[in-house]
């Protein structure tokens, strides 16, 4: 019997090859178990008092409770969020450090052209953890009470009513020009530097027209400052459970809703991921939790890792198509 004498190294590499494929599930599973086995960091990319504030400071404590290490908050603001996203993109991927975001995430994949990060590739989505149900508001001395007479409104006085944003490439933004495409409608956006201003013009008839949260629209509502004329996101919100959704009136598919979502580092082990996701599930599910986020119409959602990768994917393509039919671009900060 003759010998190659290549073949026994190449049989051993095989043999080393097949070895650490077999065994890498159960690394994986070993780095899951063992997780967390130190301190990990949530990013958040905005600056101090924000929104996501409230939800991150809490899931930092329940997770601390339930998994034995420090979840510490950190913040990274800057450039529409994507200072702090970047940080996260470029992460050691272990898990360790995570990002706390909102629908600027896949806001600023659709207006922003030269981003230094893949939203799809360089970050792993972990879990979609709640919405924030917006409404459309209209200043009452308008003709308008319901969406069908804003719609007949808007068509008989193309670019007459004034349609305020929180920012030029904004989610409200976008939000509207997806709306009157899909109605064939057109008003005339004006841009704020945020809500407060806004609503601030809106009271005093400088504009007619704003989309926002229940929470912060209520008591306007309440007042009779401003008048609500339907939901804009996909299901109507426990605090005003009788107004219609953009949706059931003729729109199907119609949904936007503020989010919240926590992200990690791509190739984080999907073991780590996934143990995280069903934490974030079981934080959703606290009664205590749920009586903390109600009282500003919030729905909680701790959603399946793969749920929420579809969300995004789903949602970015959307935004992409929305900003290229209306020639929307971020607003320099």
């Amino acid at each position: 019997m003759t010998f190659n004498r290549f073949a026994i190294p190449v049989a051993a590499a095989m043999v080393s090859t097949i070895s650490l494929l077999l065994c890498a599930p159960v690394f994986a599973q070993d780095a899951a178990a063992s997780y967390p086995s130190k301190p990990v960091t949530f990013i958040s990319p905005f600056v101090p008092g924000g929104t996501t504030d409230k939800g991150a400071r809490l899931y930092s404590q329940k997770l601390t409770e339930s998994l034995g290490r420090p979840f510490i908050l950190d913040f990274k603001p800057g450039a529409g969020a994507t200072v702090g996203t970047n940080y996260v993109a470029r992460a050691t991927p272990d898990g360790y450090t995570l990002l706390i975001t909102s629908a600027s995430y896949t806001i600023a994949a659709a207006t922003y052209k030269d981003l230094p990060y893949d939203p799809i590739k360089d970050l792993a989505p972990v879990s979609l953890t709640l919405k924030r149900p917006a409404i459309l508001m209209v200043r009452p001395s308008l003709p308008i009470t319901n969406f069908a007479e804003y719609i007949a409104y808007a068509k008989a006085n193309p670019g007459k009513l004034n349609f305020g944003t929180s920012g030029m490439g904004g989610s409200y933004h976008i939000a509207g020009a997806w709306l009157h495409g899909a109605t064939n409608t057109e008003v005339t956006f004006i841009h704020y530097k945020g809500a407060a201003p806004m609503f601030t013009d809106q009271v005093a008839g400088r504009i007619d027209v704003s989309p926002a949260s229940i929470f912060n629209a209520l008591p306007f509502i309440k007042s009779g400052k401003m008048r609500a004329i339907v939901t804009i996101s996909g299901e109507r919100s426990a605090l005003m459970p009788d107004l219609k959704t953009v949706a059931e009136q003729g729109i199907p598919g119609f949904d936007y809703s503020a989010w919240e979502g926590i992200f990690t580092t791509a190739a984080v082990p999907p073991a780590i991921v996934n143990k995280l996701a069903a934490e974030f599930g079981k934080i959703a599910k606290m009664p205590d939790i749920i009586d903390k986020f109600k009282e500003d119409g919030t729905i909680m959602v701790g959603s399946s890792a793969p749920d929420f990768r579809r969300h995004v994917v789903t949602e970015i393509a959307r935004w992409k198509k929305v900003v290229k039919d209306n020639g929307i671009t971020a607003a320099e900060e």
